[in-house]
């Protein structure tokens, strides 16, 4: 087909490109573009093409002042949802430094050149600390998506890392067959729920530690034999249970809480919690989550402000930890 034939579409890819409110493309422009790619053109015929975008729904604008032109002036995603996304690419810790470049290279083709030079993310990020070195998470992830979908389990290699008396870092690997029930990505990780064959509970472990992953024939255990849910994985709901993703028994805990904490519990909990009053200063709510040391770092970090009235077994579970750090300072 003869580039000619196609006029209208270049000229959209250049609009996308090259243009925005702040750099219009002028006809001349347009057409010394289109001259370079060997597609003549005449102005009245650059004025037709930019008619038949707008009429099968490109918002392309035409400005007089201060310079004459056409300029793109809406698109899938605006400038503001780009550098938000890539914000979040930036500091996502399961991506690696090499996968993170090419994604930002990718988001900002979504804007146009000049855009995306003017761009500065207002996320630091330490690179060489905070993110994954793993190659395969794109694999991972893809295949994980898969085996969910179908039902199926998965085998892979987690690894993990320590250091050993002689202050050498080392690396663990260990051999893991699960059934996979749903991935989230909490607390700048991505994990995956599952089950491992071995136990009846749920566990979670990080995509980022996962290698050489393998999709097998075996069904999945049915999510009921493993859980409180029936045939599917609330992960909105399972995740508000987690502290610090550390699995465990789930219960309904009653906390007394300082007033000046009741946003907070709603931020963690959501704003439908019960909170009631218990005197001047203090309130109580009850709520459920995965009985943890999770839990107990996440409560202890309130000092004070916090006192679990049930169950009791969390409350010796944080007198003994905070027994324990006394113990370690004297």
């Amino acid at each position: 087909m003869q580039k000619s034939k196609l006029k209208t579409m270049y000229i959209y890819k250049m609009l996308e490109e090259f243009s925005d409110e702040d750099n219009p493309l002028s006809t001349t422009e347009l057409i010394n573009m289109l001259d370079r790619m060997g597609i003549p053109s005449e102005r009245k015929s650059i004025y037709s093409d930019i008619k038949a975008l707008n009429d099968i729904g490109c918002d392309i604008m035409t400005v007089t002042s201060p310079k004459r032109g056409f300029f793109m002036a809406s698109r899938k995603f605006e400038l503001p949802e780009v550098m938000l996304l890539i914000d979040a690419v930036t500091s996502a810790g399961f991506i690696t430094p090499k996968k993170t470049n090419s994604l930002v290279e990718k988001l900002k083709s979504l804007v146009s050149v000049s855009q995306s030079k003017s761009m500065v993310s207002q996320v630091y990020v330490d690179s060489s600390a905070s993110k994954c070195d793993n190659e395969e998470i794109y694999i991972i992830i893809d295949s994980l998506h898969d085996a969910i979908t179908k039902g199926k389990k998965v085998k892979f290699t987690y690894k993990r890392r320590s250091i050993d008396v002689q202050n050498r870092k080392k690396h663990t690997e260990k051999t893991f067959t699960v059934s996979p029930y749903g991935l989230i990505w909490k607390d700048d990780h991505y994990y995956l729920v599952c089950n491992n064959q071995k136990y009846d509970n749920l566990m979670n472990l990080r995509l980022d530690r996962m290698k050489k992953l393998e999709l097998l024939d075996a069904p999945i255990r049915p999510l009921c034999e493993v859980s409180n849910y029936s045939n599917k994985l609330d992960t909105q709901d399972y995740s508000s249970k987690m502290f610090n993703m550390f699995s465990g028994q789930e219960c309904e805990i009653t906390l007394k809480c300082s007033l000046k904490l009741q946003e907070e519990m709603m931020d963690r909990f959501g704003a439908a919690i019960p909170l009631k009053a218990s005197d001047t200063s203090h309130f109580e709510t009850t709520v459920k989550a995965t009985l943890s040391d999770g839990l107990v770092s996440w409560i202890m970090q309130y000092g004070k402000d916090v006192k679990v009235l049930e169950p009791l077994e969390l409350a010796d579970m944080i007198k003994n930890k905070a027994q324990a750090i006394i113990d370690t300072y004297n």
